[in-house]
């Protein structure tokens, strides 16, 4: 969606209208830390994020790289920024369509500053020497694809202070097909207001976007006013002086002078948008948000998402329909392996028959995130089934923030069968996905709504389970004599068991909307699920292996991958929300507490990685229940 229809519809619908910036941390880990941050700000309601330019090489791929993740992984609407700076017309192309296959449509085009190591800016090949170069090859190459901005100075830039030539330059910026103004920070809202008089002088009448910079500390408050040559108020200094050595006091002040600055800017009724220079931190934003009571609460929830999970952006995915629930709460990893699944999206999730069907490959997301060592530390070292258990009840009461086969935390849908869910892992059986029945929720509910308003919303009962085997047979008996539940159920070496009638999806979600067909799109079927098997497997194996060989927590969780099952069930009578929990009820582990004492041998030949899932896809119809899939052995 570009930046400017952002604009009108938030001023159609009277509701505030913000945006974040991020930069390209240094480190790996600084990246992954930073996407999931970028998850949570995502729940204060920014219209769009936006990612900054490097110039040129490692940063520059980086950025390109971020917006990717963003669009496509995490369904979040973002701008790329874009400078001239070391950028001859090839790689310029080179970024504009990188950022057009992720599905960006908004590009932020900057002249930018010179590199480090000359005095004055120069154009590469003589190419672009100003950003209104750039704004008039991006338009000229793409047409009306991207909404291009371009940068806005109240107070100067870095090499110019003359006022009127920057109008002049800002005026061609936007004849040139710029459609949309971000402005440096700043911090004397008097002086932004004569400027902004002065831009619609000029016959600018495109939307400006203020750049407003939350103070997390006073030291990094004072270091980035300097550098950016900001005027600061007399008053914001009387304030913070006193308390500058008092981070939480620096905070709490700054956020009621920069809630303050906003809601100065936004008086005079022009400005309908503000942009904020988040440094990628969190805290201090949330807190001016909060001060300004734009956050989402329970009177007034975030807008329901047109489907139950977080849609792509990615070029040709805005249109997904359908997703196989195995992947609920990997969702990124789902984007990533089926990427190039390639009759996707007409076949739904993509075709079985596919050469590319269920490629693992490299793809971002498919294995255990953070290094060994951190792993450890969140989630110690298990010597018994019971310790693992534990860590599952940890999670479902909160008090941890990930699982191996969960990458985020416990959502409020979960509550109504919080407790059911404990009893499950405090017996044995671990769950690893799982959700309550809905009877007819309305759309605009703010747990279980998704979809357009005036609908109501529908769920089956579905738990996904770890099973030990002593337990298996039993679970299986139970669920098969119960004519409203179906299961699927499979270990890592591929034996494939159910009990569904047929090979087609079975929808757990769907909606029902006034004039639409009815919507479907959770689904559970027997392909897909085995595609989602290698990967869950491989999740665990990956978790064995940050601990050292021959050690007990080593040679338990890898003892569990070789012998366990993964099972989901469904509960087809969503009537009867509890039947799942009834019929596994008293079902427990008698040596659950037995610790391992020795690590089993490891063949030193396994593979390390599951083989591809096209392998396994099934050859008929399943007799009895039961059907072949891939044999994949466990990694080393």
């Amino acid at each position: 969606m570009h930046i400017r229809d952002m604009i009108i519809e938030a001023e159609r619908d009277g509701k505030p209208s913000f945006s974040f910036e991020y930069f390209p941390p240094k480190t790996a880990q600084g990246v992954q830390n930073l996407y999931e941050r970028m998850e949570r700000m995502h729940l204060f309601g920014p219209k769009f994020i936006d990612i900054t330019w490097g110039a040129g090489g490692h940063v520059a791929d980086l950025t390109a790289e971020m917006v990717s993740q963003a669009q496509n992984y995490f369904g979040l609407e973002t701008c790329m920024h874009l400078t001239c700076t070391d950028m001859g017309e090839a790689a310029v192309n080179d970024a504009l369509r990188r950022a057009y296959k992720a599905g960006c449509t908004n590009i932020l085009a900057l002249r930018g500053d010179p590199p480090r190591d000359q005095e004055t800016w120069e154009a590469t090949d003589g190419n672009f020497c100003y950003a209104k170069d750039l704004v008039a090859h991006i338009s000229k190459t793409y047409g009306d694809h991207f909404d291009i901005g371009v940068a806005g100075y109240p107070e100067g830039s870095d090499d110019n202070k003359d006022e009127d030539l920057l109008l002049d330059h800002l005026k061609q910026k936007v004849d040139a097909g710029a459609s949309f103004i971000v402005t440096q920070m700043f911090y004397d809202v008097e002086n932004f207001t004569r400027w902004l008089r002065r831009v619609r002088e000029r016959g600018i009448t495109v939307p400006v976007l203020p750049g407003i910079m939350p103070i997390a500390t006073y030291a990094s408050f004072l270091r980035r006013v300097n550098h950016m040559g900001c005027k600061i108020p007399k008053g914001w200094l009387d304030a913070l002086e006193p308390v500058k050595n008092n981070d939480d006091a620096v905070r709490e002040i700054g956020k009621t002078l920069v809630a303050q600055l906003c809601r100065d800017i936004l008086a005079d009724g022009d400005v309908k948008h503000l942009h904020f220079y988040t440094m990628n931190l969190a805290l201090a934003t949330r807190m001016v948000l909060d001060e300004l009571d734009w956050l989402p609460t329970a009177d007034r929830p975030r807008a329901p998402p047109a489907l139950p999970w977080k849609q792509s952006l990615g070029l040709g995915r805005r249109d997904e329909a359908v997703r196989p629930i195995f992947w609920r709460n990997r969702g990124k990893s789902y984007v990533s392996r089926t990427a190039d699944w390639d009759e996707f999206p007409n076949g739904r999730w993509g075709d079985s028959r596919s050469p590319a069907f269920g490629d693992l490959g490299s793809a971002y997301g498919v294995g255990l995130p953070g290094t060994n060592a951190q792993n450890r530390g969140k989630w110690g070292e298990p010597r018994s089934i019971a310790d693992v258990a534990s860590l599952f009840v940890r999670y479902l009461k909160g008090e941890l923030q990930s699982l191996p086969w969960s990458e985020s935390p416990l959502t409020g849908e979960a509550n109504s069968i919080q407790q059911d869910l404990i009893n499950l892992n405090q017996n044995g059986l671990l769950t690893i996905n799982s959700q309550p029945a809905v009877d007819s929720a309305p759309s605009s509910d703010p747990v279980h709504g998704w979809g357009p308003a005036n609908g109501y919303v529908y769920q089956k009962a579905y738990v996904e389970l770890l099973v030990p085997p002593a337990l298996y047979s039993e679970l299986i008996s139970r669920v098969a004599a119960n004519p409203h539940l179906t299961y699927h159920s499979v270990t890592w070496k591929g034996k494939l068991e159910t009990n569904a009638p047929a090979d087609g999806p079975n929808a757990v979600t769907w909606g029902v909307f006034p004039g639409k067909e009815i919507v479907q799109p959770t689904i559970v079927e027997s392909i897909s699920f085995l595609a989602w098997k290698d990967e869950a497997f491989q999740l665990g194996s990956d978790w064995s292996r940050c601990f050292d060989v021959g050690s007990p927590s080593r040679g338990l969780i890898r003892q569990m991958m070789e012998e366990w099952h993964l099972v989901t069930i469904v509960n087809n009578d969503f009537h009867k929300p509890r039947t799942i929990f009834e019929v596994l009820s008293g079902l427990s582990l008698p040596d659950i507490d037995k610790e391992v004492e020795a690590a089993p041998e490891e063949a030193a030949a396994a593979p390390s990685a599951p083989t591809n899932v096209t392998a396994g896809k099934l050859s008929a119809a399943p007799v009895n229940g039961v059907a072949e899939a891939q044999k994949t052995p466990i990694p080393a």
